[in-house]
């Protein structure tokens, strides 16, 4: 993997992001959302829309989706770390796929790439951002995903059963999607099996997979939360 500090070239596609954020921190056991625990001294939200508004991106908007009885605890934290960043702040759903449509309702482009994000991942590589960007704006809908380290296997009735791992990917975001293409899936019916956006999509078109990155971790347990510390500050040191 190239270092998240190396320059990108901006694509020639229009570039957009939406950062979803609607955790309620209750598996971190923590007093407040998952996405305003604090990272390295600041929220772990800063770090995420960092990454998405860096120029060297080109992202045209940054739309941050976020339940709206946590619209204040963010206009706060704005304040209190000077946050300048821009980007807009759009009123989440009752799931993920609402909100995610709310956030998709918010771009006015007719045309360009977007990338869907967890607001909790906040330690993307710029390298894996750009590929997934260029990947899409190529084959339309392309999601970062890697190999996973662990045997797996599956369950059935007789108990379990041993999966080929190298035919298996853990699936990340981002998740990019040609514009025109994720508003026409997110016309359809919801439906419970919609796990990410590229469940949303792949009845519609194929799903292109891009090299992630272990790094790419989405800050869930408390462990994460101490794993992203100490990848910050072997980063950082």
């Amino acid at each position: 993997m190239t270092s998240a500090d190396t320059p990108l070239s901006a694509s020639s596609a229009p570039r957009f992001a939406i950062l979803v954020a609607g955790g309620s921190g209750t598996r971190m056991g923590a007093d407040r959302p998952k996405q305003f625990l604090s990272l390295a001294g600041e929220p772990v939200l800063l770090h995420t829309l960092r990454r998405f508004t860096d120029p060297a991106l080109g992202v045209q908007q940054c739309v941050l989706v976020l339940p709206p009885d946590q619209f204040e605890t963010w206009q706060q934290l704005c304040a209190e770390y000077a946050i300048t960043l821009l980007h807009t702040v759009v009123a989440g759903g009752a799931t993920r796929w609402a909100s995610v449509r709310n956030g998709l309702a918010s771009l006015n482009s007719p045309e360009g790439v977007v990338a869907v994000h967890d607001g909790v991942r906040p330690l993307t590589p710029a390298s894996v951002i750009e590929a997934t960007y260029l990947a899409a704006q190529t084959h339309g809908a392309a999601i970062a995903a890697v190999v996973p380290k662990d045997s797996v296997r599956g369950l059935n009735q007789q108990g379990s059963y041993a999966l080929d791992r190298s035919r298996l990917r853990l699936v990340q975001t981002p998740q990019c999607f040609e514009i025109g293409l994720l508003r026409r899936a997110y016309q359809l019916p919801e439906l419970p099996t919609f796990t990410d956006d590229a469940s949303v999509v792949e009845d519609l078109h194929p799903i292109h997979l891009v090299a992630g990155d272990y790094r790419n971790l989405k800050i869930t347990t408390p462990e994460d939360l101490l794993l992203a510390e100490a990848i910050l500050a072997h980063t950082l040191g």
